[in-house]
């Protein structure tokens, strides 16, 4: 089909159509902005059409005329159908230029003459659609759209293909898609040959879970719960195709899958699927239904499930490419997942449930036993609960809580009502596995399903503290909840003393109170103490320990060692608000960073056994922040990196982690990212309304800033973080150590008053609760300030003592810092070997983004000092020490902006200085200061 260019629509590559496909979708663009062609392969429903469509649409315009065809698979067998799609409606326009035998020949294939024009006239043929592309391309580039190439039947696509190697120079363009399974596979080769020779080929492979999770947001089954959009994944591979289906079906399904279900495969997908499935005998088919039921099926298993022709049913199976061949594994595995939730989708509830049955005997471990036991169960069967409570007790050993949650739902359905546990309480332990997994949405739907049943206070109230729990940092969301949960605890000092342990929790978050929090934490562990719930009580202490050392509280120490006092509750000892947590912040703040590392890296291997993702990210964070202290920035940035991808995999701390992935950033790796997380965490702060956690993205912001080379944006985050932790009542200065950023850049922006305010006000502090890391950050930074009040010699001595004592301490990162405020400070002096020292220790840091301010300084240098501009100097005593130094660095040629870098004002500052230098000497402009120096060195 033509279509000309005066009927096309402009049209641009929507975002929605190309998730996960940034970059391939980008060099695909590039090369046909060149003038090149493109294949786009990969297998059934990877999105191959989707983004030939967009493609298409883009790039039509350019062009004169766009030639398109689309093959199926029922048609292929009809020759010549796809060279009529393509040149059928522009015949007439090119016959009059073609010689008469050509001619002939593409009118005989064209009006279905044409099976034997090939063979009797295949020159002619071939010449003709040849002529009749370069008689199209010399009106106007003309751009070909061919999609499913591999159902392209063989003449047109050996006419196609022809052409294609002969367009060179001629303004032909491919743009074609075909479905693929493998680059190296014959027919991938086979489509190329259809395409001109510098064809770029770009395969489409599977999308990852955060992309599945946009690309269903995108097309309104944003509202799924993240398990289920991960069982999507798994379920779809990455199938974009696949996973809208399934999205589409389980939105509109008026009940979930139940627990350890596949998910329900609609129709659509069944059909697409399975297709070589009634190929299968009876047998076969029933042995595939089992190995699809089964968790990790093997042909062993099989067996001992009563499947005898195992074997032999499986190689049928492979042979119609059901299952994938794999002769160095005993696994089956099928050849892809969907195959397998198609299979047991399809099959009746009676099969499903003896193919369980067989399972549950056959299987070797105890949690796949009794899994497949309760599948095979309908009803209520307290034997049945019993095992299921017991497998998902094992599971919680192993460190899989998801696998625990699922069999705790499973156990609560076969639970009788007047059973003990009862079943409410046994869906409540599913909840709590579902928040050590990371599956806050399934915990929240289970405790408001309690919620809806439940009339034992103590279910109730566990319910209720679930709801709070998996709010995180929205905790403003369920204010609401708490009169209810204090209704419901009475006068219990155990369930109280839950419900004020999140009341201490919500005036941190959501009313920025650490005064009111601790003594709601306190106010916990007395309760609990009461009731003899020493696991409550950790937590309380834990958390009192928490809030006194971000406070600077007197109490701290006393109180970390009443939480690390026997006996201690294992599930508190390694949880990301337990005493061992604490601890490890105490350690961080007072610059003991070896047992901080030993500490925090015990706690992650602790929690990754134990599979407990919201204190895996959180540890990954400590850990992070840890080795950024140390100077180990590249480390550090790989660890931040990994917290927010399991973050934002699992919804859980993502301002936290885009925080300190932004600083970690700004230290060894790409500054724009940096501002971009952590203004996506000030936003995400902000609307959660969590008062804490916004004063540590502005930090992170502020220092980003820094590092950018914005001192004026620094200032205003910084003085932002100032006002906060006022109000917050934070004084330790370790807590965000910020201060010593918001001094140098005051001091750049021209205000060294409010810098040495700064200072003094967090050195009071430092001092009191022996924060020597800090008082050493802020000796580098009054430095500076001295530097701009002319007291160099003093600012020189006060940085090299600065800058001994951070890597004395260990503080890597802060002491490269300081050797580079020293070599900037030392001006012209030493030349450029001033920064030697500077670029070892941010080299060793792999501290790129600093590197990357150590080269701007060197360029700024000239190749030799101006030692008459200095002697000049020292008779323009009108000037004050400041405005000498911006004097000096004009008569050695430096502009405005290199002055500032040099002197760490700001830009502006600069030219205010000179305006007063210009009043003072009675000179109009830089031009005067220059023929003032030469004047006094001629005389």
């Amino acid at each position: 089909m033509t279509v000309r260019r005066d009927f096309q629509e402009p049209a641009r590559c929507r975002s929605d159509l190309v998730i996960g496909r940034e970059e391939r979708c980008a060099a695909a663009r590039a090369q046909l902005a060149s003038g090149g062609s493109v294949l786009l392969h990969g297998s059934a429903g990877i999105g191959k059409s989707t983004i030939l469509r967009a493609l298409a649409e883009e790039y039509a315009s350019p062009a004169h005329t766009v030639l398109r065809c689309s093959a199926t698979e029922s048609e292929s067998h009809l020759p010549f159908l796809a060279l009529a799609d393509l040149l059928g409606l522009v015949l007439d326009d090119v016959s009059p230029r073609l010689p008469a035998a050509q001619r002939t020949a593409l009118e005989s294939a064209l009006t279905g003459r044409g099976e034997s024009s090939l063979q009797r006239d295949g020159l002619a043929l071939r010449l003709a659609v040849l002529s009749a592309l370069r008689a199209l391309a010399a009106r106007g580039p003309v751009l070909i759209v061919a999609d499913d190439l591999q159902w392209l039947d063989p003449a047109s696509a050996e006419l196609l293909g022809f052409a294609a190697r002969r367009l060179g120079g001629t303004p032909v363009q491919l743009l074609c898609a075909a479905r693929t399974e493998g680059q190296e596979s014959q027919e991938y080769d086979r489509h190329l040959r259809s395409c001109p020779p510098d064809t770029l080929a770009v395969r489409l492979g599977p999308l990852s879970h955060p992309q599945v999770a946009e690309l269903l947001g995108h097309r309104g089954h944003g509202g799924l719960p993240r398990s289920t959009v991960r069982d999507i994944h798994r379920t779809s591979d990455g199938n974009p195709l696949f996973a809208l289906e399934l999205g589409r079906a389980l939105t509109e399904s008026p009940t979930p899958p139940r627990p350890g279900e596949p998910l329900p495969v609609p129709t659509s997908l069944r059909a697409l699927v399975l297709s070589r499935l009634d190929m299968l005998s009876v047998e076969a088919r029933r042995t595939l239904l089992v190995a699809s039921a089964g968790a990790r099926p093997t042909l062993a298993l099989l067996h001992a499930a009563g499947r005898e022709n195992a074997e032999a049913e499986c190689a049928q199976a492979a042979e119609l490419g059901l299952l994938a061949t794999e002769s160095d594994t005993p696994a089956v595995r099928f050849a892809h997942p969907l195959i397998s939730a198609a299979l047991y989708a399809e099959a009746p509830a009676q099969e499903r449930r003896a193919a369980h049955a067989a399972l549950s005997t056959a299987a070797s471990d105890p949690i796949e036993r009794a899994r497949h036991l309760a599948l095979a169960t309908t009803g209520a069967d307290p034997e049945v609960a019993a095992r299921l409570a017991e497998a998902a007790a094992l599971a919680r050993d192993r460190g899989a809580p998801s696998v625990a949650a699922q069999l705790g739902l499973l156990a609560a359905r076969h639970t009788p009502a007047d059973g003990s546990p009862s079943p409410q309480e046994r869906r409540l332990t599913a909840a709590e596995d579902a928040i050590t997994a990371g599956e806050v949405d399934l915990a929240r739907d289970i405790a408001r399903e309690v919620l809806t049943r439940a009339s034992v206070p103590a279910e109730r109230v566990r319910a209720w503290i679930i709801v709070i729990d998996t709010a995180g940092h929205t905790m403003a969301e369920v204010d609401a909840f708490f009169p209810q949960a204090l209704a419901d605890a009475g006068d219990d000092p155990r369930l109280l003393a839950l419900v004020h342990y999140q009341l201490g929790w919500r005036a941190l978050i959501v009313e920025g109170d650490f005064t009111a929090a601790r003594d709601a934490a306190a106010h916990a562990a007395e309760l609990a103490a009461r009731g003899k719930d020493r696991r409550t009580e950790l937590l309380a202490l834990a958390f009192q320990a928490q809030t006194e050392t971000l406070m600077g509280h007197p109490e701290a120490p006393r109180t970390i060692k009443r939480a690390l006092r026997e006996p201690q509750d294992p599930r508190v000892a390694w949880h990301h608000n337990g005493a061992g947590s604490a601890r490890f912040r105490w350690l961080v703040m007072g610059d003991q960073l070896a047992e901080a590392r030993a500490t925090v890296t015990g706690l992650l291997r602790e929690v990754r056994r134990r599979g407990s993702v919201e204190s895996e990210v959180h540890f990954l964070r400590g850990l992070a922040e840890t080795e950024l202290r140390a100077g180990h920035c590249g480390r550090a940035l790989d660890l931040a990196r990994e917290s927010l991808r399991l973050a934002r995999d699992s919804g859980i701390g993502e301002t936290a982690s885009a925080m300190l992935t932004s600083l970690a950033e700004a230290s060894g790796g790409d500054v724009d990212r940096a501002l971009t997380l952590a203004r996506e965490a000030v936003e995400h702060a902000e609307g959660d309304g969590d008062q804490m956690y916004l004063s540590r993205a502005l930090g992170a912001l502020g220092y980003a800033q820094l590092v950018a080379g914005d001192p004026a944006g620094t200032v205003r985050s910084l003085r932002r973080v100032r006002t906060l932790e006022l109000g917050l009542g934070i004084t330790d200065p370790a807590r965000g150590r910020w201060q010593g950023d918001l001094a140098e850049a005051l001091v750049r922006t021209g205000e060294p008053a409010e810098a040495q305010d700064v200072i003094d006000t967090a050195r009071e502090h430092a001092l009191r609760l022996g924060r020597e890391s800090v008082l050493a950050v802020l000796d580098r930074s009054e430095a500076l300030v001295r530097a701009a009040q002319g007291a160099t010699e003093a600012a020189l001595a006060q940085l090299r003592s600065a800058q001994d004592r951070l890597g004395k301490l260990g503080y890597g990162l802060e002491e490269a810092r300081a050797a580079f405020a020293l070599a900037r400070l030392r001006g012209r002096r030493p030349g450029a070997a001033a920064y030697d020292e500077a670029t070892r220790l941010f080299r060793r840091c792999r501290a790129l983004p600093w590197l990357r301010q150590v080269e701007a300084a060197l360029a700024t240098l000239d190749a030799e000092p101006a030692r008459a501009v200095r002697g000049t100097l020292d008779a323009l005593d009108v000037l004050a020490a400041m405005e000498r130094q911006v004097a000096a660095l004009v008569m050695e040629g430096a502009t405005n902006r290199e002055i500032a870098a040099r002197l760490f004002i700001s830009v502006k500052t600069v030219e205010a200085t000179l305006t007063r230098v210009y009043r003072k000497l009675g000179i109009r402009s830089r031009v005067d200061i220059v023929r003032l120096a030469a004047g006094r060195r001629a005389h």
